[in-house]
């Protein structure tokens, strides 16, 4: 396997993926850093991999620079791992899309649903019958109750609550610490408690 990207979010990645059994050939990234991995090279480099003889963990943590990192992947035909941490605690019932990430301490409960190139950070809870969109990003410490919708390319910060039924849109992001108490709009901001949206002021 090799990771694509070369930040915080890649070390927990690599970490994840070890503990998960991977061997991890090397990380791609326009910079190197300093990751306990071999520098392959630039982005670039994923144009020369073989589609067949590696797959390829995304772990760049910006929703949308993710999303297009793996959509062109996939269009060049390369195979994606999933990372999901043995430390976390999650349902057979669970579908889990390509190069998404399970960090240590989540817990995801039955027939839940989580898309491609999701992120699913350290000790973050979904419970039953949940359904998280490709590219969504629920932050440290957030707890979802039982069939919350997570829209496509969604971010919830850290610590946001959601109660049960609720839906939140596509691009729609979430406030640390936010009460999700109705349903948010997609590509909308929502602070507080409850949950609002932001209303944009003129200068």
């Amino acid at each position: 396997m090799v990771l694509v990207g070369g930040g915080g979010h890649a070390a927990v990645c690599l970490d994840v993926l070890r503990a998960a059994g991977h061997e991890i050939l090397g990380y791609i990234a326009n910079d190197p850093s300093e990751l306990d991995l071999v520098h392959l090279g630039d982005d670039s480099i994923i144009n020369e991999l073989s589609t067949t003889e590696c797959s390829i963990f995304v772990a760049v943590g910006d929703n949308k620079l993710r999303m297009r990192l793996i959509q062109n992947a996939a269009r060049r035909g390369h195979r994606f791992a999933r990372a999901v941490s043995p430390n976390a605690v999650v349902s057979a019932s669970v579908t889990i899309g390509e190069c998404s990430v399970i960090m240590p301490g989540v817990v995801i409960n039955a027939r839940t649903t989580i898309g491609v190139g999701v992120i699913v950070n350290t000790s973050a809870s979904i419970d039953h019958d949940g359904r998280v969109g490709d590219f969504a990003h629920i932050a440290p410490g957030c707890h979802l109750a039982g069939s919350v919708s997570v829209g496509s390319g969604a971010f919830l910060g850290v610590g946001v609550s959601v109660i049960p039924g609720r839906s939140i849109g596509d691009w729609a992001i979430v406030g640390a610490g936010a009460a999700v108490v109705t349903d948010i709009a997609p590509s909308v901001t929502a602070v507080g408690v409850p949950a609002r949206p932001l209303i944009a002021t003129a200068d």
